[in-house]
């Protein structure tokens, strides 16, 4: 009698220039996901304050395979992982194209398609906004600097914020995804606060979760 594999966790890449949108994306999909068992990777924390290792540069960055194997160890301990950042091409294509091209579950890529001047406006919205002004974001900016991964999906400017976060919780398969890492599945603390939850009546499931309208 044949046995259905065990499940694999799900790996996600959001990426896209500055100012696109794609960390409060990513942290919105993990607060809608709700349970333990997320993980989000964020470069820009990686790359800045772990490492304090400046941007750009050559092939001796650390950041990129630094990146990759943090989402590695994260998945082989049964984490679904978000991994989200500017990621351009030319430093970061290639790990992570490996990173997705050897991942044995299902994985899920997205490019946030925001044109320089709404990159602009987003930034100067956020509650802490980088110290930058728009020439200096200008030299960062790439365009539709896509990957080329099959089934590589691409966000366009115009879908609202809610509507671009549970794009992703469907089409990637985290919103039906179950938590497999060890908390919360065998953890008594876990278990405890489940057994002590009384959700409001009504309320169920990441989609019907409190909403923040709008991006920062």
């Amino acid at each position: 009698m044949e046995r259905n594999p065990p499940q694999q966790p799900l790996l996600v890449v959001i990426r896209g220039n500055s100012g696109s949108g794609k960390t409060t994306t990513a942290r919105e999909v993990r607060r809608q996901y709700g349970s333990r068992g997320l993980a989000v990777i964020e470069l820009d924390h990686c790359r800045r304050v772990i490492l304090r290792e400046h941007g750009g540069g050559g092939e001796d960055r650390v950041a990129p395979g630094f990146i990759t194997t943090m989402a590695r160890a994260a998945l082989d301990g049964g984490y679904h992982v978000i991994l989200e950042g500017i990621l351009h091409t030319g430093q970061y294509g290639d790990p992570v194209r490996e990173l997705l091209s050897k991942h044995p579950g299902p994985t899920a890529c997205y490019f946030m398609d925001v044109t320089f001047d709404e990159t602009v406006r987003r930034h100067q919205r956020r509650e802490e906004p980088i110290p930058v002004d728009p020439e200096t974001m200008r030299g960062w900016y790439a365009g539709r600097d896509l990957l080329g991964v099959p089934g590589e999906v691409v966000i366009p400017e115009s879908m609202g914020f809610q509507e671009v976060v549970t794009t992703i919780l469907h089409t990637s398969g985290l919103a039906e995804a179950a938590a497999l890492t060890p908390c919360p599945t065998r953890c008594a603390r876990c278990a405890e606060k489940a057994a002590d939850a009384d959700p409001p009546p009504g309320i169920a499931g990441t989609a019907a979760r409190t909403q923040r309208a709008g991006w920062l």
